[in-house]
């Protein structure tokens, strides 16, 4: 499977209330390009109303892409497509119709993988909930800058595949602090991207 597919429905426009566990605002996932299956934490499925249990097993692409917001959906996939094509990193802002029914704003980024044949074979990401600090009513997708410019950006794009490695281990101590540290990690690229925006509203 070398593209995402394009499907889903409108999000609702309630107010914003707490998702499933208001304490985890860093969810991460991990994608099989070649199955077309995709692994998430429980505040990914959450965000993008995708059963819990579905979503760690392994659930299809297009079951994450429905909960994607009706007008950003199409220039997010395009430009997921593009970084998967190529091969690299991307970082997107975009809205999603959450379990709890309410239009949320998310932080996403992610990277992907080719295969020896140059094809994408594996991605894998974080998704931050920033709702609380969107300071625009417009969807903002970096598209054109460089994906690491940031030491905090690269740091984040380690500590993913960090904390991927550790689930393999049954390790319940490594596990927690890889954890806490994704967690704090995507805390602080959250109000990176904020303070760019404003910056650039400025």
């Amino acid at each position: 499977m070398g593209r995402f597919r394009v499907n889903g429905s409108q999000a609702s426009q309630r107010t914003p209330g707490p998702i499933a566990n208001p304490s985890d605002e860093v969810g991460n996932w991990e994608l099989d390009m070649v199955v077309d299956c995709v692994h998430a934490d429980a505040l990914v499925a959450s965000l993008f109303n995708v059963d819990p249990d579905l979503a760690e097993a392994g659930a299809p692409l297009a079951a994450f892409v429905a909960g994607m917001h009706a007008e950003d959906r199409d220039r997010v996939i395009a430009l997921i497509n593009q970084c998967a094509q190529r091969g690299g990193s991307y970082v997107a802002e975009y809205r999603v119709c959450s379990a709890d029914g309410v239009t949320r704003w998310v932080l996403a980024r992610g990277s992907f993988e080719l295969d020896d044949k140059g094809l994408p074979s594996h991605g894998r990401g974080i998704i931050v909930d920033i709702t609380p600090c969107r300071v625009s009513n417009s969807a903002y997708v970096t598209s054109d800058a460089p994906a690491a410019e940031h030491p905090l950006e690269r740091a984040a794009d380690q500590c993913v595949a960090t904390h991927q490695a550790i689930a393999e281990l049954d390790d319940p101590t490594l596990k927690l602090l890889s954890e806490m540290l994704l967690l704090e990690v995507g805390r602080k690229l959250a109000k990176l991207d904020v303070g760019r925006r404003r910056k650039h509203m400025n």
